[in-house]
């Protein structure tokens, strides 16, 4: 008989020093992962992750990353127990404090906080990256062509049609491979403020607590500021995108034009990937909550389209791809229910 998810946590966790530990329940992400909270008497407070591998699950790259990370003396979580077979991690318990969480009770913090977070972004991009994947113009363009695999059909209910699509696809594909230059860094994809934690008792980069970074690969250094400034769960303020922008480029000495074209053509890419990641994760997966985070992503994206270096794919995107009004999010829940 096959064990449980739960019996097989607590197998893993009796192997460890926290093996009478009361387990609660802490948010997932839009993965097939779950985390629990770990408390057991005379222990440090700890992580249970929970990574199924047979949903396509692999916690291998966490821990290379969080080691690379912590190399560093950036604070990713402590790798405290693993059982990689299993699919389970015991893991440092970085708090609570999640920048997006501070940052609705003191609003006031947001130059702080995003500075620091900018900081941790430069040491991790100064150091020598583990092995990894490259993630480059067309790996990109390849994960951008969810706009017309899954926004654009459950938009119009029909498949994109093909001289559309490779329209598309060649207008996103010369964008990255004009604007994409320079030394690739590790980029952890998934660098915003739900996915970083505030550490003001530590010092420097330290600050910055640092999650959901298994994805990690070889990229563009604009792709993680990006990621960081047009979040598509909450609004940056104007002002800090342009001071962190010029922030970074100040304090790595990047040539200013091709990083700010760089940036723009990757926080494009990102949010059309964005667009069709939630259109999938309602639709197929049943998660009827991401489209109502598009049109923040929307905003951002034609934010982006008005560098110059961006006119043909923009004028392509007001032709054919409509804005996610409430009409098209309300089109896009639907097609989950049928």
């Amino acid at each position: 008989m096959t064990k449980s998810r739960t019996a097989l946590a607590a197998d893993f966790l009796a192997t460890t020093d926290w093996k009478h530990a009361h387990l609660s329940p802490l948010a997932g992400d839009a993965s097939n992962r779950k985390y629990d909270r770990v408390a057991a008497e005379g222990m440090p407070a700890a992580v249970l992750m929970d990574a199924p591998p047979q949903k396509g699950e692999d916690v291998r790259p966490f821990v290379k990353i969080a080691k690379h990370l912590a190399a560093q003396g950036l604070s990713a979580p402590t790798v405290y127990a693993e059982d990689a077979a299993q699919g389970f991690l015991l893991l440092e318990d970085l708090g609570d404090d999640l920048f997006a969480r501070v940052l609705e009770d003191k609003p006031e913090l947001e130059t702080t906080l995003y500075q620091a977070a900018v900081d941790a972004l430069i040491v991790a991009q100064n150091a020598s990256p583990p092995p990894l994947a490259p993630y480059d113009a067309a790996a990109m363009s390849g994960t951008a062509r969810l706009v017309t695999e899954w926004y654009l059909p459950n938009v119009t209910g029909a498949p994109t049609n093909d001289s559309l699509s490779k329209t598309y696809d060649a207008l996103v594909a010369d964008m990255l491979a004009r604007l994409m230059t320079g030394q690739p860094v590790m980029v952890q994809r998934d660098y915003h403020a739900e996915n970083l934690l505030w550490l003001p008792m530590r010092e420097g980069a330290a600050r910055v607590g640092l999650l959901d970074f298994q994805d990690a690969m070889l990229g563009h250094p604009a792709y993680d500021l990006a990621s960081l400034l047009k979040d598509a769960r909450r609004d940056v303020s104007d002002d800090v995108q342009r001071a962190m922008l010029d922030y970074y480029i100040a304090n790595t000495g990047v040539e200013d034009h091709a990083f700010r074209a760089g940036y723009a053509a990757c926080s494009t890419q990102r949010n059309l990937r964005i667009l069709g990641v939630f259109a999938r994760l309602c639709v197929r997966d049943g998660k009827p909550n991401y489209p109502d985070l598009m049109p923040r992503v929307w905003r951002n994206m034609m934010d982006d389209l008005q560098h110059p270096e961006l006119t043909e794919l923009r004028a392509f995107i007001e032709d054919h791809v409509p804005a996610p009004d409430a009409d098209i999010i309300s089109r896009i829940k639907a097609a989950a229910d049928a």
